[in-house]
């Protein structure tokens, strides 16, 4: 049965915010903490990520979706928080729901926590990200008769932060993300990388608007299913 709870998320400065989750719990042996996508993409497969949950429940597997802080319906301010601070957060998710395996989306592999096991689905970094968010926005910018440019923009972004699709990011998040490459497979824990290949078809990340796609749902909950089975 899907509800919605919430967890103590740590903050920058030693406070804590109640953060929502998204739940699929009934206190089951295998518990799956989902760390999801970025900004716009998290949009984009948001209801990929939730149908797969749906799967998850059907085959007996726990999973919960945290909103980190800054994001979605969060208290806190996005502009406050950095990356540190989010590896944080996810490790506190992870202890306060018991989480026995992790599955990131794309860039949630950037704060995974590398003490339990689990999966990446296309795994990828900041820098792709903030520089098509930076393209984004000197288009914007240009269809709007002002001049900006990507360097401009990366420098004022260093020094006092940046909005860039509606996300008000610091400049300490900023700069983390701008130069974080795909973070390599964790070595520490048993981790398997989902790749677009065995998924079928193509990223809905990729995609100009919010999309779904129930075979590519259907093949990544049954990589966990089996490799859950198989443990």
């Amino acid at each position: 049965m899907r509800s919605f709870s919430t967890w103590p998320a740590p903050l920058p400065g030693g406070a804590t915010s109640d953060e929502c989750a998204l739940a699929f719990d009934q206190n089951r042996v295998h518990r799956l903490l989902i760390l999801p996508a970025l900004f716009d993409e998290a949009n984009k497969l948001r209801r990929l990520t939730v149908e797969i949950m749906r799967r998850l429940d059907l085959s007996g597997i726990d999973s919960i979706l945290p909103d980190l802080p800054g994001c979605n319906e969060s208290p806190a301010a996005l502009r406050e928080q950095n990356l540190v601070s989010w590896k944080e957060a996810t490790k506190a998710c992870a202890k306060y729901f018991g989480a026995t395996h992790v599955l990131t989306m794309r860039s949630g592999a950037l704060f995974a926590p590398h003490d339990i096991p689990g999966w990446r689905y296309a795994p990828a970094g900041g820098q792709k990200l903030i520089r098509s968010m930076l393209r984004a926005r000197t288009i914007a910018s240009r269809e709007a008769g002002q001049d900006e440019t990507i360097g401009g923009l990366e420098l004022r972004a260093k020094e006092a932060g940046i909005t860039l699709a509606g996300w008000e990011l610091g400049a300490d998040m900023f700069a983390a993300l701008s130069v974080a490459p795909t973070p390599a497979t964790p070595t520490s824990a048993g981790y398997f990388d989902i790749n677009q290949e065995m998924v079928g078809g193509g990223g809905l990340w990729l995609r100009a608007e919010p999309d779904e796609d129930h075979e590519q749902a259907d093949a990544i909950a049954a990589i966990i299913a089996v490799g859950l089975a198989e443990a």
